[in-house]
């Protein structure tokens, strides 16, 4: 009877896996470059930048629709990405701010923040490489 259930546990974790997406298990960390100094950084303070209320940094965004678009937003502004886009076309349009670049993927943000000191972004822990430095894991 045991191995019945286990079975059916196992089988039921498996099926659930299989229908969440693949950002549900995946890791979101804030990035800056190797060649920044910077090191570390609280959730309150890279949703400065991401909401353009500092220009200590400047913020790359992943692709409009993307789930760890979503997902990091929520985290960190406690806004959803429609909301946070608000925000942004309200300082372009008062000529405050411009809104941060969009990248299709992780390696292009990885990549727009490794060339540019000054460049911040999220990606999922998993394409963290040795050109870019994690200063925030979100959980």
């Amino acid at each position: 009877m045991k191995k019945i259930t286990i079975s059916l546990v196992i089988a039921s974790l498996a099926a659930v896996a299989a229908v969440l997406p693949s950002s549900a298990f995946a890791e979101t960390v804030v990035i800056v470059s190797a060649k920044n100094p910077a090191t570390r950084m609280f959730s309150e303070q890279a949703a400065q930048f991401f909401l353009g209320k500092s220009t200590m940094f400047t913020p790359v965004d992943q692709a409009d629709g993307s789930a760890i678009r979503n997902e990091f937003y929520k985290k960190v502004t406690d806004k959803d990405a429609a909301q946070v886009k608000a925000i942004w076309s309200k300082l372009v349009f008062t000529g405050k701010a411009q809104a941060p670049k969009e990248f299709k993927s992780n390696a292009d943000v990885k990549k727009a923040v490794a060339d540019d000191p000054k460049a911040i972004g999220y990606i999922d822990k998993s394409a963290v490489d040795d050109t870019v430095k994690v200063i925030l894991t979100l959980q």
